[in-house]
């Protein structure tokens, strides 16, 4: 039986799950090349060990929040969480490219469970301005991963060889697994569940799909994080032959914008209950606004250098960490009866873009600085747009049963 953790033990517990994501894509940049030619695959080639792992990782947002308001939070993430590491040790032993994708694949379909189903514990257990310190102090901790991930990643990859990395990956997942069988608690009540009957998740996922606040809402979130995570795909082209860093190096890129993710959430979290939601998303904006402009007049006006390449990442995660909180309780509140299946589609939204953003537009833009720069700045215009839409008109919360 588990024990029922602290608020801070929760928030703990529920960023170390979500940091499944950030270090299956991340631990491993550093290393993709030699990957590569450890499997005889060419740079395109090994790119799709990113792009399918994200859209396996879409794919699968669209169910673990609906399984879990089926048969509870606890069951999704402890199967989830012992899969991904099992798929992370045949990543590890993979001798083809076929058969590390098809590994990657199954780390994918496990990755978000923690994400998506935390978000629906968060909502379970909190109401109003402490639900959005609890989602801002996860958001906070949870932001270290994409620093110490490619760091990690390549320590591994240097002392011991790239097949280490997926190894620690196996690691963090029997590790995880062990924690929450021992420590995480249900809060979702068996009364409250629903059914896995396919008419009736139909009709959940129809009415989510169809609410015209729930659709701008999605994509304000989703476009607000691609002009961050254009970057994260292009880090090994953008620091390498642009900067001119090495390997080891991915820190220089992760941390300003790692800092700036955990300072906006810790802002958000500080503000909760001052200040509007909307103020906070609108102080957002601006931060994201700045960044963007003094990111493009960096690109346009001088050559890429340290630290003036990467600082406009910080403002802009800054921006992006204060927003996301109060954005993603606005779409879960839309939706009270159906927080994990809400959580799902939003979740899937955002990740199947990630991928088109990972496997088409990264590569289109990484060729230049500036060009990338171009991409943040629109990327932040159409979110802006999509949240503006949103609340033109302002329909009452639409419970699903």
């Amino acid at each position: 039986m588990s024990r029922t953790p602290s608020a801070p033990g929760l928030a703990l517990i529920l960023a170390a799950l979500a940091t499944l994501g950030p270090f299956s894509i991340d631990t491993f940049l550093p290393a993709m090349a030699t990957i590569g030619h450890a499997l005889d695959a060419s740079p395109i080639e090994i790119q799709q060990a990113l792009s399918i792992y994200l859209l396996c990782y879409g794919a699968m947002m669209l169910w673990h929040g609906a399984l879990s308001d089926a048969i509870g939070r606890r069951p999704v993430i402890l199967g989830a969480t012992l899969l991904f590491a099992i798929a992370s040790i045949g990543c590890l032993l993979a001798q083809t490219l076929g058969q590390l994708l098809l590994f990657r694949a199954l780390q994918g379909l496990c990755g978000g469970a923690g994400l998506i189903v935390g978000r629906a514990i968060i909502r379970d257990t909190f109401d109003g301005p402490a639900a959005q310190k609890l989602m801002s102090q996860v958001t906070m901790l949870f932001s270290l991963s994409p620093a110490i991930a490619p760091v990690i990643g390549g320590w591994l990859y240097g002392a011991f060889g790239w097949r280490s990395i997926f190894a620690f990956m196996a690691l963090v997942g029997f590790m995880l697994f062990s924690v929450c069988a021992w420590r995480l608690p249900e809060t979702h009540a068996r009364e409250q569940r629903s059914t896995l009957a396919p008419r009736a998740l139909a009709k959940n996922y129809w009415h989510i799909a169809y609410n015209r606040q729930f659709r701008f809402l999605a994509l304000a979130l989703s476009f607000n994080f691609a002009g961050f995570f254009l970057y994260i795909p292009a880090a090994p082209v953008f620091l390498i032959r642009h900067l001119g860093l090495g390997p080891t190096d991915f820190l220089w890129l992760f941390g300003p914008a790692v800092s700036g993710i955990m300072f906006g959430a810790w802002l958000s979290g500080h503000r909760a209950g001052r200040y509007s939601a909307r103020e906070s998303i609108h102080l957002a904006y601006v931060l994201m606004a700045i960044a963007a402009a003094a990111n493009l007049a960096n690109s346009l006006f001088f050559a890429p250098s340290l630290p003036w390449s990467v600082l406009p990442l910080a403002l802009y995660t800054t921006g992006m960490s204060i927003a996301a909180p109060s954005v993603t309780l606005f779409v879960l509140d839309l939706f009270p009866g159906a927080r994990g299946t809400a959580s799902s589609v939003q979740g899937f939204v955002q990740t199947l873009f990630s991928a088109a953003v990972a496997g088409i537009v990264a590569p289109l833009l990484w060729f230049s600085p500036l060009a990338l720069a171009l991409g943040m700045s629109g990327f932040l215009a159409i979110g802006y747009l999509m949240f503006v839409l949103a609340h033109r008109r302002r329909p009452g919360p639409e419970a699903v049963s």
